[in-house]
């Protein structure tokens, strides 16, 4: 590992280090999630690329350096998050917003939550995840209160 903590040293090559700043076991699912899309690159590479690339954004090994967020990229990991999250987990179930926020955010997940409201807001509009509320879709833009994010009809 650099003394920064950023990148850790392999036969001397440098890698990106996980940001440490995500919960325990955000990050031991999002890592289960990761080895699970890379035992599938060889048999099913369509389906085991992108789960690799959501893992691998979420946990700040790729896109822009966990250590210098710019709001984009913080949108663009919240995603990720959503993403690889909702497929880790079995099919019927949900994810908060507040668990992609925790992951790109760190302690200072709550400054991230309108973000990932916005964020879910784009993937529902797209189909690709549900937002619910008390077990019945919802316009997140709308709803009032808490809501939790399920696997969309275009998943």
């Amino acid at each position: 590992m650099t003394a920064d903590g950023r990148y850790l040293i392999v036969s001397g090559r440098r890698w990106r280090a996980t940001d440490p700043a995500i919960p325990g076991p955000l990050r031991q699912e999002l890592v289960n999630e990761l080895m699970a899309a890379r035992r599938l690159v060889r048999s099913d590479p369509e389906t085991a690329r992108p789960r690799v690339q959501d893992a691998k954004v979420a946990l700040g090994e790729r896109g822009d350096p966990w250590w210098e967020p710019t709001p984009g990229g913080q949108r663009v990991r919240l995603a990720a998050a959503m993403r690889a999250l909702l497929r880790h987990r079995r099919p019927e179930a949900t994810i908060c917003p507040s668990d992609a926020a925790r992951v790109a955010g760190g302690e200072s997940w709550r400054d991230l939550m309108d973000a990932a409201r916005e964020v879910a807001a784009e993937l529902s509009r797209a189909g690709v995840i549900a937002v619910r509320q008390g077990g019945a879709d919802v316009d997140v833009t709308s709803a009032k209160g808490p809501v939790r994010l399920a696997r969309g009809p275009e998943w």
